[in-house]
């Protein structure tokens, strides 16, 4: 494949943000028009093989790492203020004849919780919380311990002019204070070490994958690698051009295969993030490129590095001094995969409880009515189109069973049984899957899990939705975005699937967690239109 020359982008004489609005533009425009191609049939060589097996762990999310380091500082610096009070200063007034009722527990904690607030705020103004701070030893230990004395001479300031230095222990506020830094000393020595250790198993820097090979993707290299303490860890390239333009190993990096192979190699590990190294005058290729690579979970770049474009701060992102132009970005990154699971945890395990009654009620009804098991698994598409299997509760009859959906239920299907036409037109067969929530295969709200053989017309649905497989980008939902606007039960053609793969994107991009509130709640409402479900 060589760059597309026809059209190009010329910097001379073109506005420079209009040059990259047009590409933004090919973009979008490619993502909409022809079916995707090489997601399952491509197959790996042996390289690409043995890197994979090595990036299936997750990766630790420096955001979330030093987001809990605040927390901690938060919680032990409080603790240890009120610890300290409960040994010294509350037997000491108690045996000078104050009770309980004075007021004093309230005083001390108040005081011990603005401590830990104004820890966090002053390790946070010296820079106490970066990545690299907290894995060197010899730049955060200065910092720390000189942010902790600040927070003192705040209280010492604060306590003059207020007059209450006479009404506070000078020995809690000693102790506090020395304890505080032996504390806080301790911690970074046992979190230096460990953020050494995730850098050395490569679990805490930004697993890259370089599209497209040659000088450009080795001047990107050199850049990168010129960067002090950059957090972006190379493991391979991916190009369809042949050695002459792109050799196998460029600058220590393995070519693993083609841009067919790409797809699959971002099936089965965990990366993070695809750097196109293309110029921008080849816009057809980018788009070419994309309309395949976007159904990954994973955020898409373009190297900016030597074009001559002065975009808006906000176009770009940048691993140290390098630029990048964001193209796509990875849905729930970071804290908000945690609000999510923790909403999935929390909803979950109550509608579990609440609804224990009627599942039971379910149980019994579907076991009476026709001899089988209970429930019912079935192969879906989980999240990055890993197969799962979803439990519900049996609705057809037993040696009429279609674990693969080949065949869509219809109106007086005879294959459904009669307690089985109730609940699955109520809805009340999916109940089960709130256990698939628990385990973590599934999420409360997101994209339906489809069938692996569901089909519309003789056609997959991959075949006939234009990115059909970028729904996957995410976990899949019991309810969603569009169950509650009507789009629910059997799909008859085409333009029905595609209303709802539109939808599930929408959602996807769009996510918050009042936005889940929002669905979870108008879904018993929905639930009620029981058109299209038989």
């Amino acid at each position: 494949m060589s760059d597309q020359s026809s059209d190009p982008i010329n910097e001379s004489n073109m506005p420079r943000e209009q040059a990259v609005a047009r590409m933004m533009k090919r973009l979008i425009d490619a993502t909409a028009s022809d079916d995707l191609k090489g997601i399952e049939s491509g197959e790996l060589g042996d390289e690409a093989r043995r890197v994979a097996s090595q990036l299936t762990d997750d990766n630790v999310s420096p955001r979330v790492l030093t987001g809990l380091v605040r927390l901690m500082d938060f919680l032990l610096i409080t603790a240890l203020g009120y610890i300290i009070f409960l040994i010294y200063v509350r037997p000491l007034e108690q045996l000078n004849g104050v009770g309980l009722g004075s007021g004093i527990d309230i005083r001390y904690a108040l005081i011990a919780a603005c401590g830990g607030v104004l820890a966090v705020i002053f390790i946070q103004a010296a820079d106490g919380y970066g990545i690299i701070t907290l894995r060197q030893m010899s730049r955060q230990l200065g910092r720390i311990l000189a942010a902790w004395t600040f927070v003192f001479l705040v209280f010492a300031i604060t306590a003059f002019f207020f007059k209450q230095s006479e009404s506070l222990s000078r020995v809690w506020f000693g102790a506090w204070f020395l304890s505080g830094a032996v504390i806080l000393t301790l911690t970074r020595i046992v979190i230096s070490r460990y953020i050494r250790k995730l850098f050395q198993d490569g679990r805490l820097q930004r697993r890259a994958i370089l599209v497209g090979g040659g000088e450009r993707a080795a001047e990107l290299i050199r850049s990168l690698e010129s960067q002090p303490d950059q957090d972006l860890q190379i493991c391979g390239i991916f190009d369809d051009r042949d050695d002459d333009r792109s050799p196998s190993v460029l600058m220590g990096y393995p070519k693993l295969g083609t841009f067919a192979d790409l797809i699959v190699f971002g099936r089965i590990c965990k990366i993070d993030m695809l750097v196109v190294t293309f110029p921008l005058t080849a816009e057809g290729r980018v788009a070419d490129m994309l309309k395949d690579l976007w159904v990954l979970p994973v955020d898409i770049r373009l190297s900016a590095h030597g074009n001559k474009l002065n975009l808006r701060p906000r176009s770009y992102s940048y691993v140290g001094a390098v630029p990048f132009l964001d193209i796509v970005d990875k849905p729930l990154a970071d804290w908000d995969y945690f609000k999510k699971r923790a909403f999935d945890l929390f909803f979950a395990s109550l509608a579990l409880i609440v609804l224990s009654p009627v599942m039971l009620l379910v149980a019994l009804a579907v076991r009476l009515d026709s001899p089988g098991p209970v429930f019912f698994r079935q192969t879906r598409y989980g999240f990055n189109n890993e197969k799962i299997s979803v439990l519900k509760f049996r609705s057809m009859y037993h040696h009429m069973a279609d674990p693969t959906a080949k065949n869509v239920v219809t109106r007086h299907d005879p294959r459904v049984t009669r307690v089985g036409r109730f609940i699955r037109k109520s809805s009340l067969d999916e109940l089960p899957q709130f256990l698939n929530v628990l385990r973590g295969e599934l999420s409360l709200i997101g994209p339906r899990p489809h069938a692996v053989h569901a089909h519309t017309e003789n056609r997959p649905w991959e075949a006939v939705v234009d990115g059909y497989f970028a729904r996957h980008r995410v976990k899949p939902g019991i309810s969603g975005w569009a169950q509650i606007h009507g789009l629910r039960g059997e799909i008859r053609n085409k333009e029905m699937i595609q209303k709802r793969v539109e939808l599930d994107l929408y959602y996807i991009e769009n996510w918050s967690i009042m936005l889940d509130l929002y669905i979870l709640f108008m879904t018993p409402f929905k639930i009620l239109n029981t058109r299209n479900s038989y």
